[in-house]
């Protein structure tokens, strides 16, 4: 597989011209190199995350020059946004950065849509400031809740309300879009509840507004999935959590491979999912993308900012995909 060097900034903006990205043919090799077919032809409708969408789209690109005729279409509607296609069958695929919801779980049964949940990356949701932010290296998991939670809202507004020696200086908030998975993790793990947090924040499903708003603003504070961060490392500084909660012992921990990796930078590391349609699953070209996915994942993973999973929990997710698409022929 060929040396991938994907800039997320640039794939954001292309999307946002284009609002989809059209993967048409363009030369390729056969299926000697990753075992697809040259062959195929066909489309794939894929929606979703955008935290995952920058993987999803690795992949993609990587698929076109094995299977030039199959197109893959790329959007971003946000997790929340994708599943309301998804369980309406207008997808095939969708990208998420977090577990489907039971209302969702819901109205997919009601419209008769089966699928399949795969993960397929490990994320570290990321909380950010300005480099010249020099009182706020480290917050508690508590901290955090008392800044996000509802009742913060017109209250909890000033630097020093969280920690007295921190500047009176007002916070200047910036986070994922409601319609987004990450919104929805964020908010169940520092809040408790999903879907619950103060409205007076700059929310933005485009995770380049947030890292603007937060890198030309001392006083800001965001978050947003890790790859978004390493993309930005130059100009945004990562604040250590604390849980608090002794299940690492070790304090405060900052984000990286390792520690989201082995569960110490808690409670915000995460998997990030693809969920496929079990009748787009009996398509040849729908089950050569995710297994050429699953063989990927990994390396495409690192190259674009995430955490790569053991190689024998990818294993486990390819065994569920093969059964669960044998079980479609019987």
């Amino acid at each position: 597989m060929k040396k991938m060097n994907l800039n997320l900034s640039t794939l954001k903006a292309a999307l946002l011209v284009t609002g989809t990205l059209f993967l048409g043919a363009c030369g390729g090799n056969s299926k000697e190199s990753n075992g697809t077919d040259d062959n195929l032809t066909g489309s794939i409708q894929i929606d979703g995350s955008s935290t995952v969408y920058p993987i999803t789209e690795a992949v993609a690109e990587e698929f076109r020059t094995e299977a030039p005729d199959v197109k893959v279409t790329v959007g971003v509607s946000g997790t929340g946004g994708g599943f309301k296609k998804f369980v309406r069958g207008e997808t095939d695929i969708n990208n998420s950065s977090r577990s489907i919801s039971e209302s969702e779980a819901k109205m997919a049964q009601e419209n008769n849509i089966t699928y399949l949940e795969l993960p397929v990356t490990y994320d570290g949701l990321t909380v950010v400031v300005h480099p010249e932010n020099t009182w706020a290296s480290t917050m508690t998991v508590a901290e955090l809740k008392k800044i996000w939670e509802p009742a913060a809202q017109g209250k909890i507004t000033r630097w020093n309300q969280i920690r007295p020696e921190w500047p009176d200086q007002e916070i200047h908030l910036f986070g994922a879009g409601v319609e987004s998975g990450t919104y929805d993790y964020f908010t169940e793990a520092v809040v408790g509840k999903s879907h619950a947090s103060r409205g007076d924040f700059t929310a933005s499903e485009d995770d380049n507004v947030l890292v603007q708003g937060v890198s030309t603003d001392k006083f800001a504070l965001g978050f947003f999935g890790y790859a978004y961060y390493v993309e930005n490392k130059a100009k945004l500084k990562a604040v250590a959590i604390d849980d608090q909660n002794d299940t690492n012992g070790k304090g405060a921990i900052l984000p990286s491979p390792e520690t989201v990796k082995n569960g110490t930078y808690a409670p915000l590391s995460r998997p990030l999912f693809i969920y496929v349609n079990s009748k787009a699953a009996s398509r040849p070209e729908v089950v050569e993308f995710v297994e050429f996915y699953l063989d990927n994942a990994n390396a495409l993973s690192t190259e674009v900012g995430y955490i790569a999973m053991p190689e024998e929990e990818i294993k486990k997710q390819k065994q569920k995909f093969q059964e669960f698409v044998s079980g479609l022929k019987k």
